[in-house]
């Protein structure tokens, strides 16, 4: 920093030896001696200027440096203390990513030993599975006494009420339960508008049944167990 003000002392100091300079260039060193006093005030003078602005340079670079290192190590120490902060918000991240993973997994593991186990409700639940296919067959051939005789005329109907024994006993998450209730009132608005002999109603209502029941499947990861889906 210091030497970035030197040339504004050097000029200065340069006139003064460039005057010397061309003077003892020009004459020889004894045209000097009756001048002895006046040479030796010119070189006194120069060095006054020369030596001053030098010190007084040298005290302002020195400052400034001080100044210029001091912000740069606090700057340093920001950004080091920035970095430490950010290391540990990345840190805390990482942990709390590490047991949303295994809670999920024990999640995963604990609803598949619920499904390995619940031999009578996965039979209950493909029975389901059979019946909707006869169902939706029937009502895509206009054929809805046929779709009558498998649904019995009412949600009473014992394949009816042993599938949902299943699919309350297999439900955990709040989005199942949706998809069960939305399998159960559009069931219901199936039976009714086989029974008025409506095609049309009957159509929409068994889609909707049936996609609710195959997103549930898929919720539950009993889409890879049943047959037919």
């Amino acid at each position: 920093m210091a030497a970035s003000f030197l040339p504004t002392a050097n000029p200065l100091f340069l006139s003064c030896s460039s005057s010397s300079s061309s003077s003892s260039s020009s004459l020889s060193p004894t045209a000097f001696s009756p001048h002895k006093n006046q040479l030796r005030s010119r070189i006194t003078v120069c060095k006054a200027f020369s030596d001053t602005p030098i010190a007084t340079v040298s005290r302002r670079g020195l400052a400034i440096s001080f100044i210029t290192t001091t912000f740069l190590f606090s700057l340093e120490g920001r950004e080091k203390l920035g970095g430490a902060n950010a290391a540990i918000l990345e840190a805390d991240d990482d942990v709390e990513l590490l047991e949303k993973v295994k809670k999920d997994r024990k999640k995963r593991l604990e609803r598949q030993g619920i499904i390995n186990s619940s031999k009578t409700e996965k039979g209950y639940l493909q029975d389901l599975v059979y019946k909707l296919s006869e169902v939706g067959q029937a009502i895509d051939n206009n054929n809805l006494p046929a779709a009558s005789s498998v649904l019995g005329g009412s949600t009473e109907t014992e394949w009816l009420q042993k599938a949902n024994l299943a699919l309350t006993k297999l439900t955990s998450s709040p989005e199942e339960k949706t998809e069960v209730d939305t399998f159960n009132s559009s069931l219901a608005s199936l039976i009714s508008s086989v029974t008025r002999n409506d095609i049309e109603s009957s159509k929409v209502a068994f889609i909707t049944s049936a996609s609710a029941f195959e997103r549930w499947t898929t919720l539950t990861g009993l889409v890879e167990v049943l047959k037919g889906l």
